[in-house]
């Protein structure tokens, strides 16, 4: 039997916390959409912070490493870590607006910052097309990770372990409907250090255990070069050298100097968006969003790898039988293989963990969509009750239905999805372009409803057509790092930019509304002259550099914990000194923007 009464015990307590949890706070949510969405707006900055990081560690995440590890090393983690760049732009230039903004969805954005019939059409397209059609998507696939887990772990048939996942779901979406995002983020918190804490162990039980032999013993038996944390350089120029686990130059670039400003992808959307802006905006001030999203950034690309690393570097070597497509459930088998009895219910409640933050929160905000920016805005308007405050308590009625009707959305296309890898290409290649209008939407007020909607719509039509024409023109896979990608976003890009120019201004009072609640920077100088608040003006360059000297500081705590792990001293010390005269210069420079007094 692969779990005893121990295991179990630990599972139930698990799912009893859980629901005790939102038990208890059901009271703080019930108040209004506010409340129940957005935890009244009082969120502390590190329960914020923590919320993140645990949302993006979804029972998914150490397959998708251990798969990326087995196919390119510990460079393969480059597709993610490059969104680091990305993801500390939003620290620095949109953590404070978004908490300015005062509103309650990202949608809800457009149509303070839009005008007219295209600003309504968008809002209520994106409140289905992500709150409910990409949102049951991504809830699909996290699915099927946990159902691959569970089917391995118990070697049972993936359609039996397909309703245990629907349990765990179920679970989740009583205690995510009961309490709101207070729950919701106060399990995320709990959950977090459960599922790190479990990793760890299991890293160091692999890496003790006889067949490794040690930290040693693993660097002796893995495949040449798949400790390297960048690419090989090759005579050849950006082709990979064969033999060599490696990701190629030209990936590598692609990576860093497109991909993180170019495509919209949950939980890294440029400029902040979904879930990420739904946490920044319910933090207690402008302060805590940014310090809230700064320690996100540090602690999901700095603290959170190298256990899931380790344990797929361990599991090359432990099951180098596994075929290509199966290689992502080598951590499923390590854990199987390699924990004692109570620590493998621990892992399951790690992977449990992981799922349920992940689950919780989808449904919590695709929720907050369905309701705020299609049920309330077209349907069901407050104007329409006599009693607002009667309103705001059928609205979170409201919201509960909507969360059930996402979970049970979200079961049917589970059992429709065949391939996780499929469905992560296909966001990520229909989001390429969309990035640098989601950018500039906040620092160029010539952006319009329009630019967004063209951003929106084709990258699926240059997607078409480089897939069904020139894929087999060219008779090659257009994969994310290759032409079909650069392809759609340069489409998409001077697409854009076209329609831009081609159409009128978003309305002038919209606009001065919009700059006088926001305050952004940028290319505001002609609404600026219109306005008669003089804003508090942030160094744009001051920012820049902390947003560089914050990038610098947190790849290098990564490779630094890294070669620590490795027993690299030298290399160590040379990136934890970077890390801290980064650090320092980051120290200096907030204080010059003024974004934290």
């Amino acid at each position: 039997m692969i779990l005893n009464y121990i295991d179990w015990i630990i599972i139930i307590l698990y799912f009893l916390l859980a629901l005790l949890i939102g038990i208890k706070l059901k009271g703080r949510a019930d108040k209004s959409l506010t409340d129940f969405f957005l935890s009244g707006r009082k969120l502390p900055w590190y329960i914020a912070g923590l919320s993140m990081v645990a949302t993006t560690f979804a029972a998914d995440t150490p397959l998708a490493i251990t798969e990326l590890v087995a196919q390119n090393g510990i460079s393969g983690n480059w597709l993610w870590w490059s969104m680091l760049i990305g993801g500390m732009l939003t620290v620095f230039f949109f953590a404070r607006l978004w908490r300015n903004a005062n509103i309650l969805t990202e949608p809800e954005l457009i149509e303070i910052r839009y005008s007219g019939k295209p600003a309504a059409f968008l809002r209520g397209f994106k409140a289905f097309y992500l709150g409910l059609f990409m949102n049951c998507i991504i809830i699909g696939w996290v699915n099927i990770a946990l159902i691959t887990i569970f089917s391995v772990f118990f070697h049972i048939p993936e359609s039996q372990a397909f309703w245990y996942v629907m349990i765990a779901m179920l679970i989740t979406m009583v205690y995510s409907g009961i309490s709101g995002l207070w729950g919701v983020a106060i399990t995320d918190a709990i959950q977090f250090v459960i599922a790190m804490t479990g990793c760890i162990i299991l890293a160091v039980i692999v890496v003790s255990s006889p067949e490794i032999g040690g930290m040693a013993g693993l660097k002796e038996k893995l495949p040449d070069r798949s400790l390297d944390i960048f690419p090989v350089v090759t005579h050849g120029g950006f082709k990979q050298a064969v033999g060599v686990l490696s990701i190629s130059i030209g990936a590598f670039l692609s990576f860093i100097g497109v991909q993180w400003w170019a495509s919209w992808y949950p939980g890294a959307e440029p400029g902040g968006g979904g879930y990420i802006a739904q946490r920044m905006m319910s933090c207690r001030d402008e302060k805590h969003s940014v310090w809230a999203t700064l320690f996100f950034q540090i602690a999901h690309y700095a603290l959170r790898p190298w256990p899931w690393i380790i344990v797929a570097l361990a599991a090359m070597v432990l099951y180098p039988e596994l075929a290509a497509d199966q290689k992502k459930i080598g951590y499923v088998l390590v854990m199987r293989d390699y924990l004692p009895p109570g620590l493998r219910g621990l892992m399951l409640v790690v992977f449990l963990a992981a799922y349920m933050s992940t689950i919780s929160t989808q449904l919590n905000w695709g929720a907050s969509y369905l309701v705020n920016d299609f049920f309330k805005r077209f349907i069901k308007q407050e104007i329409k009750y006599e009693n607002k405050e009667k309103a705001q308590k059928d609205y979170v009625r409201w919201s509960r239905l909507f969360t059930l009707f996402i979970m049970l959305i979200s079961m049917f296309i589970t059992s429709r999805i065949t391939t996780i890898s499929g469905v992560w290409n296909f966001i990520l290649e229909c989001g390429a372009g969309l990035g640098l209008v989601l950018i500039l939407r906040w620092y160029w007020w010539r952006i319009n409803a329009w630019s967004e909607i063209t951003a929106t719509v084709v990258p699926f039509i240059a997607y078409a057509i480089a897939h069904f024409y020139l894929e087999p023109y060219f008779g090659e896979p257009f994969t994310v790092n290759k032409g079909g990608y650069f392809f759609t976003v340069g489409v998409t890009t001077i697409s854009w930019l076209t329609v831009t120019f081609l159409t009128k201004p978003t309305e002038e009072k919209v606009l001065i509304d919009f700059y006088k609640r926001v305050k952004p920077g940028g290319a505001w100088r002609y609404i600026q002259k219109k306005t008669q608040i003089q804003c508090k003006k942030i160094s744009l360059l001051s920012l820049s550099i902390c947003w560089i000297t914050a990038v610098i500081m947190t790849y290098s705590i990564l490779f630094g914990i890294g070669k620590i792990i490795f027993l690299e001293w030298l290399s160590a010390f040379y990136w934890l000194l970077t890390a801290l005269i980064a650090g320092i210069l980051l120290f200096i420079f907030i204080k010059k923007t003024d974004i934290f007094r």
